[in-house]
């Protein structure tokens, strides 16, 4: 049974800083393309960051030069720190592994960021 499960959310000031992971079984991350993506509320689910098997990141621009997504192949885990945080970043983040054959998603964490 493949799971991902989401930490590390919570309620921050703008400014602030929080680190998300997530944490994988079931599935050999190294295989697949690791992301994650938000949900504001009302609103669709967005990309945020994704990295190749690679290692090749890419962001969304808005939050380029802000967040970094990371790899820890060997603990089957993904990171996410998120700088410089700003109220419109509030969401709920999801990890997802997708391996163009199969995608995974997490429940999510909740981000507040409060003005």
């Amino acid at each position: 049974q493949v799971q991902l499960v989401e930490s590390g959310g919570g309620l921050v000031q703008a400014g602030g800083s929080l680190r998300l992971s997530c944490a994988a079984s079931g599935v050999i991350i190294s295989f697949y393309a690791m992301a994650w993506y938000r949900q504001a509320p009302g609103k669709q689910r967005d990309l945020v960051a994704t990295i190749t098997r690679g290692g090749v990141t890419n962001y969304a621009d808005s939050v380029k030069g802000r967040f970094t997504i990371s790899r820890d192949n060997a603990k089957n885990m993904v990171y996410l720190q998120m700088n410089s945080l700003k109220p419109e970043d509030t969401a709920v983040y999801y990890c997802n592994a997708d391996s163009r054959i199969n995608s995974y998603w997490g429940q999510g964490t909740q981000v507040t960021v409060s003005s």
